[in-house]
């Protein structure tokens, strides 16, 4: 490997480790949610806030973070996020109330949602597009194994109580290794940024944001809240923000003005495929390990620590068939995303058998259903993100994975909220918990399953490596 070759890698191994971060800090936080409203006294709503007010800062912001990147250079956005986000993280563990506790949580949504668009953007802007698919096999199976190994640390922090801190360390842990990522981002991650000049504009990234929030928002809270007036107006008002937004960014177009999303990128049947396959699938994968974690906590009596368990064979196999695919996405994407997609929904529907009808689940008897979902999700992870990206323009590198990366946070968020009202809804109704885990698995399964027919729409291979954009 030359020094280039070198140095390209160095940049990588820092831009991975900081979504890593990232990835652990979203997942990490389930399971020490018991130990917080102990220490902090939280209502159950400051509760919901420390989770779901992450999320939807995290995804109003990545709509206008991919395009800040290609702005003003996406190692500059890169930097300012992390070091945001691990004085956030740092502020998060020193906490003393469930207000304080929230605000942060918002802030570091905030933060990462400048810091993660600038990963997939500078890969764009690194490697040629016959090399991408090895980097992004990597970034996939880190993505694999972060997503679920966070509950499998959470319940260590919290069940060993690492030096005094308890749930606390969830959060300091990150202070470290943001520092370790700032240093080598100074030091390693080359300056990239769009070859034509760009501009944000206020207005559409204000309408975008809006109207992403207004569509999760009460898709989180509405159940809690009985859904009340407000959250049927937040339904209809998310459509008419999103169209309005459909027509500024065309009538900037027609201006010959630069673009938050460029709206061609919707044109192309593999892109707008690939967004229908991450929205349903994550939505899938999230909702399953919510409601799981759930279940067996409050069902079946398991600790953090053996809650954390259940899901090490699904990390296991996620960054084993990441790494797999990376090899098979040239020839075989549009195959390995459909049978990932089938995958999560065969594993889902095996741990139907094992939880519900009265079952006493254990962690060996979830290995199986586990194993194969997880390997579900390496098969997806990795050709879904380079069929997607690869004929994307250089120049839309940041709004692209932005937008890729919004649509995987939308689809958590939705997971989240549709599976677990179902979930609740039937523990409501007088089921117990393990028959209400079966029901909302079987909705599981359908997501899973319509992730799967979406895959039909995409390219039978990789796209061929498109020019860069020379406008719209």
């Amino acid at each position: 490997m030359d020094s280039a070759g070198r140095g390209r890698t160095a940049a990588v191994v820092v831009l991975l480790l900081a979504s890593f971060m990232d990835l652990m800090d979203n997942t990490i936080v389930n399971v020490a949610l018991p130990s917080m409203e102990r220490s902090l006294h939280t209502t159950a709503a400051q509760l919901e806030w420390v989770v779901s007010g992450y999320v939807l800062a995290f995804a109003a912001m990545l709509i206008a973070g991919g395009r800040l990147g290609d702005m003003v250079g996406r190692r500059t956005v890169f930097v300012v996020g992390t070091a945001g986000f691990t004085l956030a993280s740092l502020w998060a563990g020193l906490s003393t109330s469930g207000a304080e506790l929230v605000a942060v949580r918002i802030a570091q949504g905030l933060f990462a949602g400048a810091m993660v668009p600038q990963v997939l953007g500078t890969v764009q802007a690194l490697y040629p597009p016959e090399k991408r698919a090895g980097v992004y096999g990597i970034a996939g199976a880190v993505t694999g194994v972060a997503a679920v190994a966070g509950p499998l640390l959470g319940g260590a922090f919290v069940s060993g109580d690492v030096f005094g801190l308890g749930w606390r360390a969830i959060f300091l842990v990150n202070v470290p290794v943001g520092v370790l990522v700032l240093i080598g981002a100074l030091a390693l991650v080359p300056q990239t940024k769009a070859d034509h000049p760009l501009s944000l504009h206020v207005l559409g990234t204000v309408l975008a944001a809006g109207g992403v929030v207004a569509l999760v928002y009460p898709l989180i809270e509405g159940r809690q809240a009985g859904w009340p007036w407000w959250t049927v107006l937040l339904f209809v008002l998310a459509p008419v923000l999103l169209a309005a937004f459909v027509l500024h960014e065309r009538g900037r177009a027609r201006g010959g003005h630069a673009l938050l999303l460029p709206l061609r990128l919707f044109a192309d049947r593999g892109f707008s495929a690939g967004l229908i396959v991450q929205l349903s699938f994550q939505a899938s994968v999230i909702g399953f390990l919510f409601v799981l974690s759930i279940t067996v906590q409050s069902g079946f009596g398991f600790s953090a620590w053996r809650a954390g368990l259940v899901v090490l064979p699904f990390s296991i196999a996620a960054a084993f068939t990441s790494g797999a695919a990376a090899a098979l996405v040239a020839k075989a994407g549009k195959a390995l995303v459909g049978l990932g997609a089938l995958l999560q929904a065969i594993g889902t529907g095996w741990s139907i058998e094992v939880v519900a009808g009265g079952s006493h689940p254990t962690v060996a008897g979830l290995i199986g259903p586990m194993a194969v979902a997880g390997a579900g999700l390496g098969l997806v992870v990795v050709p879904l993100t380079d069929v997607v990206l690869a004929a994307v323009p250089t120049d839309d590198a940041g709004s692209a994975s932005g937008t890729l990366s919004t649509f995987q946070q939308v689809g958590g968020a939705l997971g989240i909220a549709i599976v677990g009202t179902v979930f609740f809804d039937s523990v409501t109704s007088g089921r117990d918990l393990g028959d209400a885990f079966g029901v909302a698995a079987w909705l599981v399964v359908g997501l899973g399953l319509l992730a799967a027919f979406a895959a039909l729409l995409l390219p039978h291979a990789r796209p061929t490596p498109a020019v860069p954009s020379t406008g719209d």
